[in-house]
């Protein structure tokens, strides 16, 4: 571990490149839902049916297909029942 002034190389969080940038926004975003979740679980929940279906409308319809099957599947209901006005995808 190295010491600079009063900041140790631990303390920086500094992306190398776009795709860790992403990753790191990803953790921050979830770790902002876990914080959401414990305070009010519904809600949390509810935060993150509302990201699935932006975040579908947002890729044409192709979000769910980097879901595993039970999330897949979740997101299928909602995006069904929230009339997002995209059928669901079924890969066989």
């Amino acid at each position: 571990m190295t010491t600079f002034g009063h900041l140790e190389d631990t303390d920086i969080d500094i992306a190398i490149d776009d795709s860790e940038a992403g990753e790191r926004r990803g953790m921050e975003l979830a770790a902002r839902i876990r914080a959401v979740a414990a305070q009010d679980p519904e809600l949390a929940q509810d935060l993150v049916d509302e990201l699935i279906v932006a975040l579908d409308r947002a890729m044409n319809g192709t979000f769910r297909e980097y879901l595993d099957q039970e999330p897949q599947d979740e997101a299928d209901r909602l995006l069904t029942e929230g009339g997002s006005g995209i059928s669901p995808v079924r890969n066989s």
